[in-house]
């Protein structure tokens, strides 16, 4: 298998490599991001596969004798018959970087992006065979099940306790929730038989696992973190602090090494992962309405998700819209960025030289939609058509309203659409709803693409369901995602249902007649790739 290039959120980047029964993944960025990863580490995979083409239905077969079964090396993923395990790892030099303070969250971070790399390959026939039971059944009629990948209590997840933390974490799981008899912890029962499901680990915070190490005093690597933190953490190791942003400057974005100020959601000074709980429920009323009080949406500027699009080449991502008058410079990571070494200590970052994304030629974002509300094809589904000040006026409520927030989606930086995301029970919407048709955390967006070179049915169903991520790894108390398009906006809804929304029924608005579309975290698999 010809080596790969993994493109993890954060704007890192991994090779992928061959090896005598598994890969090693080599990072490529640690003189440049101050980076966890260690410089290598390699796993172990197998696919091991029924002797007999008997596939177990939920972990139970159609015989009570054992199952047969052989192993032989991993070249595509199987549905159930995987498995992997982290056999070595390569730590960097002590003399330039301070070990991991937790060890257990390295490895977590390590297992993650193996992870991330396993379920980007391609998915296994989801349809379930069981011998003399349903192979006379057409394919298309046979039972679905979850594609997970078995991890092995072998090699550096033979520790302890290891496995009991990254249960823990939400990384791995497994269907034995019993204590079990044994009082020797030494010995893993319990914990032979944990897996990760492509659709758990999708709804796993990337913010959990991704961090930076910090480096030593006499490091020939940067001494200030390039994801700087707001506020400013403190600075015990005397190293420079990220100085405050400029009055009128936007926040900088995602992962830039010389960022001067916050603006995505890995940035951290103090070399910490950035995920943190959503806050308690406690109500509050707003219009007659009872519903719980909403955390702050990120700052105007700010880029709050970022994803790497293989099937397009592209970065996706999406932050808060500015009312700033210049136009706010996209920070994160880019498709067409330069090759990612650099001298160390040259004090040279790549977001310091010219590049497409780090030039300021885009229009502001009150430009951007005065541009896209006069477009004739959006003026018929959004009616906000009119001078600077129209957009003006609606950019400025959006960003006042309590229970949304306007967004802006960027391709490689380059924004493309306009987006606003509302909680559903404080909505327009939530009115003509009975209760148990939305719970107190379910969300809902409103879009628009206004530039026609991002057009087109697949990157709309990337974004859709980029979207819809967002709002499940946003709140894990969030169960359904809706929107109310036009019901004549046949193509739109054609291309809702495509990522995995149905239509519940139709709403009479007084403005236009809306379907009611939806979907379900219970039925979620996975983002558009």
């Amino acid at each position: 298998m010809a080596p790969s290039l993994v493109h993890l959120p954060n704007g890192q980047t991994l090779t992928v490599s061959s090896v005598f029964a598994g890969f090693s993944f080599k990072a490529n960025d640690l003189n440049i991001h101050n980076s966890a990863f260690p410089p290598g580490w390699t796993i172990i995979i197998e696919s091991q596969e029924d002797a007999d083409d008997e596939v177990a239905v939920d972990g139970q077969t159609s015989h009570d004798a054992p199952r047969k079964t052989h192993t032989r090396r991993f070249r595509n993923p199987t549905l159930h018959g995987d498995n992997l395990f982290i056999s070595s790892i390569s730590n960097p030099s002590n003399t330039d970087f301070k070990p991991a303070t937790s060890p257990t969250r390295q490895i977590a971070m390590m297992l993650w992006a193996t992870l991330w790399w396993y379920f980007h390959q391609p998915k296994p026939n989801p349809y379930i065979t069981t011998k003399g039971l349903n192979d006379h059944i057409p394919e298309d009629g046979r039972p679905k099940g979850d594609w997970r990948v078995n991890i092995k209590r072998e090699g550096i997840f033979k520790g302890r306790h290891l496995l009991s933390k990254l249960e823990r974490m939400g990384i791995i799981i497994s269907e034995d929730s019993s204590v079990g008899e044994s009082v020797d912890d030494r010995n893993g029962e319990g914990w032979m038989k944990m897996f990760t499901s492509q659709r758990g680990f999708w709804l796993i915070d990337p913010r959990i696992f991704l961090f930076t190490l910090s480096p030593t005093m006499h490091s020939p690597y940067p001494g200030a973190s390039p994801y700087p933190s707001r506020p400013g953490s403190p600075n015990r190791e005397g190293f420079a602090l990220a100085k405050p942003d400029m009055p009128g400057e936007m926040p900088q974005g995602l992962m830039t090494p010389q960022a001067q100020s916050p603006g995505g959601p890995f940035a951290s000074g103090s070399h910490l992962p950035t995920y943190y709980p959503p806050p308690p429920t406690i109500f509050t009323f707003t219009n007659n309405i009872r519903h719980p009080i909403r955390q702050k949406p990120p700052a105007q500027g700010e880029t709050f998700y970022t994803r790497y699009i293989p099937s397009l080449g592209q970065f996706l991502s999406f932050r808060v819209a500015s009312l700033s008058h210049k136009s706010p410079t996209h920070r994160g990571p880019v498709s067409d960025s330069t090759p990612n070494f650099l001298p160390p200590g040259s004090g040279v970052t790549q977001g310091s030289l010219p590049s497409i994304a780090n030039m300021t030629i885009n229009p502001n974002d009150t430009d951007l939609l005065h541009k896209w509300m006069n477009d004739p094809r959006v003026d018929a589904l959004f009616g906000m058509a009119g001078p600077r000040s129209v957009q003006e006026h609606m950019l400025r409520d959006a960003l006042n309203t309590k229970h949304s927030f306007p967004v802006i989606g960027c391709w490689d930086g380059k924004p493309f659409g306009y987006f606003e995301l509302y909680w559903v029970k404080e909505d327009r919407l939530g009115r003509y709803l009975s209760s148990h048709d939305y719970g107190n955390w379910d969300r809902g967006f409103h879009a628009l693409v206004g530039e026609q070179e991002f057009r087109g049915p697949h990157r709309v169903k990337v974004w859709m369901s980029a979207l819809v991520h967002y709002c499940w790894l946003a709140d894990p108390r969030t169960e359904r995602v809706m929107l109310e398009p036009r019901n004549n906006n046949t193509k739109f809804i054609e291309y809702l249902q495509d990522v995995g929304f149905y239509k519940e029924r139709e709403i009479a608005f007084p403005h236009k007649q809306a379907a009611l579309m939806k979907i379900r975290r219970e039925g979620w698999e996975a983002p558009v790739l």
